[in-house]
């Protein structure tokens, strides 16, 4: 084999890599929205890709790293979603929230693993849902400031607890709960 056909055939095996990590990192969020982090278990991730679970251990060092990568995932698709959000100073909360809903909507599994992941008490996924919502409240903060607002931060607290509750009226499967409108 040359040296050109080695290379075409690394980067072909780096591609096979990518796509079968993200797989695994699909079907982790649905294996640990479905049964919590204690429960899940990487078998159960195996079977969903269908692959052999040794597998999984070559991409992602132990449940724990396979955790928090489907939980920066879930944080990388909110902060992907309003990274390019744009809204009339005066409709600017009540858009924002709305576009959480459709979130809510469309990725239910990722929000369900954000609310899990808050009331875990290992340091590395508390630190991961720190970081994650830290980098979320600054994304906001900015949308707000960049919008005008004389005390963003009140605004992005409104964000945020909204934001909280459509998590627990999906968590709890309460419809009832998400925020009100006029």
């Amino acid at each position: 084999m040359n040296k050109q056909s080695a290379k075409i055939r690394l980067q072909g095996d780096e591609t096979l890599t990518v796509n079968r990590r993200e797989q695994i990192l699909e079907a982790a969020v649905i294996v640990f929205a479905e049964y919590g982090y204690y429960r899940a278990t990487t078998a159960q991730v195996a079977e969903k890709v269908g692959i052999s679970q040794p597998y999984i251990f070559k991409l992602f060092k132990n449940k724990e790293e396979l955790f928090l990568a489907a939980l920066e995932r879930a944080f990388e698709r909110i902060l992907r979603t309003f990274a390019g959000f744009r809204a009339p100073k005066k409709q600017m909360l009540a858009e924002a929230i709305q576009l959480y809903e459709q979130l809510m909507e469309t990725y239910p599994n990722e929000l369900i693993l954000q609310v899990q992941a808050s009331g875990i008490r290992d340091e590395a996924i508390r630190q991961a849902m720190q970081a994650g919502m830290q980098e979320v409240t600054g994304l906001m903060e900015s949308k707000f400031t960049a919008a005008g607002f004389a005390h963003p931060e009140v605004k992005v607290s409104t964000f945020l607890a909204n934001s909280m509750l459509c998590n627990m009226a999906l968590t709890l499967g309460m419809p009832e709960l998400k925020p009100k409108r006029k």
